[in-house]
């Protein structure tokens, strides 16, 4: 399994498809992993170099103590594009990858063709609910994050006839490790970029899930208005949308990225 030894940390990574296309980064949703991408691989693959990796603190890939940063996050994508010699890639992050998406947009601009950020929001939450979510899983590991997450990334109606995907994602979450899980915490409660993301010039894809408890629709429209010539999806779907509407998200995102 690849390695990269970059920022400090090591962040594990996977790549699909020929190094000749051009390379489209994925980056994963707080408690998940690259393996949360393995529904458009076969589809992506066959037109770009996918890049997938775990974010820190998540997967295989370390989990230095924290806090971690936003900065840190984003800085970790560029350094594994350095890493591997990509001078420039599409990005697709949900939720927390959203986040880091929108970072990248606004202070790695060289590095993006085009951005596509997903059931996220320029804020996500506050301070003090991320925060307390923090001490909480220091306190008491991750077994009632998981416990609940069902409810927050996915409708009723996929959890009662998807079980065994929803046992697989909600089993990789009870097995992070509890310290980069709430480090990236740490991440989430001080990134706000509600007043940065108008100098996004990357053309961008908002996609927002209609059922989405986490990320509303409502976020998504505000990020659309803000980011200069954003396009808005909305897809029949909760939180994590590229898993419960599969085929209409690698739909978009290959019509965007064509």
């Amino acid at each position: 399994m690849p390695y990269a030894h970059i920022n400090g940390t090591t962040i594990h990574y996977r790549t699909d498809g020929a190094r000749s296309l051009p390379c489209l980064v994925l980056s994963n949703s707080l408690g998940t992993g690259l393996g949360m991408w393995d529904a458009q691989v076969e589809a992506l693959s066959e037109r770009f170099h996918l890049l997938r990796y775990d974010t820190r603190g998540h997967g295989l890939s370390a989990s230095p103590p924290g806090p971690y940063t936003v900065e840190q996050l984003g800085g970790d994508v560029v350094a594994l594009l350095d890493h591997l010699d990509i001078a420039k890639a599409h990005f697709c992050g949900l939720s927390m990858g959203g986040i880091t998406g929108q970072w990248l947009g606004v202070h790695a601009a060289l590095s993006l063709d085009k951005l596509v950020i997903a059931n996220t929001a320029a804020r996500v939450g506050t301070a003090e609910g991320w925060q307390a979510r923090a001490a909480a899983v220091r306190a008491q590991g991750l077994d009632a994050i998981a416990d609940s997450a069902a409810s927050r990334w996915f409708t009723p109606g996929f959890t009662a006839s998807e079980q065994e995907t929803v046992a697989v994602m909600t089993g990789a979450l009870r097995g992070q490790n509890p310290e980069g899980y709430a480090a990236c915490c740490d991440a989430l409660a001080e990134a706000d970029l509600r007043e940065a993301i108008h100098a996004i010039a990357a053309p961008t894809l908002v996609i927002a899930g209609r059922f989405d408890p986490v990320t509303t629709e409502a976020d998504a429209d505000a990020m659309r208005s803000a980011i200069p010539g954003a396009h808005l999806s909305v897809l029949p779907a909760s939180h994590i949308s590229n898993v419960e509407a599969p085929e209409l998200f690698t739909g978009e995102l290959l019509a965007f990225l064509a």
